[in-house]
């Protein structure tokens, strides 16, 4: 024998997270993801300029400054520079990636933000959602909503509480 519980669908008996519960709970994921990637990123380009000899003029010979640099050791300075953000961009995407995508996907169904605030990603049916659609709501997320923040702005004229890259992946962000 069925409830009145039962017959209700999905939407009717969940309570979605609004945008300033979510804003909190990627504030605490940008923190746990940020910190170890500034420090990595830091590291990186330190790498980078040892190698470089014309940084190691600068640090070695205060009055370098005030002579002009040899086009090879400007070439130089700025392959350093370009190379450690390179790595520096692909390891921070890789890991950004690997972390809100992943952990959406998960049997958490959020990332540790969410978790600490009680929030969980799901389908528009209440299912937890694959990699692939996780990948495809961060990128969206990551590209789209960004744009003037108008994306994250719609989640306050949506029914369900939706961002538009919740729209394009078909997701909800749902209270526990």
């Amino acid at each position: 024998m069925e409830t009145a519980l039962e017959k209700q669908p999905f939407e009717s008996t969940k309570e979605y997270g609004g945008f300033w519960i979510r804003f909190a709970a990627y504030l605490i994921d940008t923190i746990i993801v940020g910190i170890p990637l500034s420090i990595l990123t830091i590291v990186i380009f330190m790498i980078f300029f040892g190698a470089s000899d014309a940084f190691n003029m600068l640090l070695s010979d205060p009055s370098y400054m005030e002579t002009e640099m040899t086009d090879a050791e400007a070439l130089a300075l700025l392959g350093s520079y370009f190379g450690a953000a390179g790595v520096s961009g692909i390891i921070s995407l890789v890991v950004a990636l690997a972390y809100f995508a992943g952990l959406h996907a998960s049997k958490w169904q959020g990332t540790v933000g969410k978790k600490i605030l009680g929030l969980k990603v799901t389908d528009l049916n209440g299912n937890r959602i694959s990699f692939w659609r996780a990948l495809g709501r961060y990128l969206a997320m990551s590209f789209l909503s960004g744009i003037l923040l108008i994306g994250y702005i719609i989640a306050a004229f949506t029914e369900k509480k939706q961002a538009l890259h919740d729209l394009i992946a078909g997701t909800v962000v749902v209270k526990k």
